[in-house]
């Protein structure tokens, strides 16, 4: 079962999946603080690479499995056309302006 996006508690997580998922690139470049940060598997990455390559250019999609952290923590079943389907935790810092303004991804336990 998974939580729909439209419930999920924080809305500034509530916005990056909305769209990751319908492939947006302005609703996620307006979901992101200017010089927002990433990692991936605990390795610091290019964020504007990274999207394009796991996100849009290969469909990415989030389907949540369950949040804590008042919403800015998630497990979430992840897929794109390179990867398939993996279950990966994802983690957000939301700066003062109410965007995110880093987010980590990985595989999780």
């Amino acid at each position: 079962m998974t939580i729909p996006v439209d419930q999920l508690a924080d809305p500034a997580v509530r916005a990056f999946v909305a769209a990751v998922n319908a492939g947006d690139r302005a609703a996620f470049a307006a979901a992101l603080t200017p010089g927002a940060t990433m990692s991936d598997d605990g390795s610091d990455r290019d964020l504007d690479q990274w999207a394009e390559k796991e996100i849009f250019s290969s469909g990415g999609h989030m389907d949540v499995e369950s949040e804590q952290a008042d919403g800015r923590a998630l497990v979430v079943r992840y897929r794109n056309d390179t990867w398939g389907e993996m279950r990966t935790a994802w983690r957000f810092v939301v700066g003062e302006d109410g965007k995110v303004s880093r987010f980590e991804t990985g595989q999780a336990a």
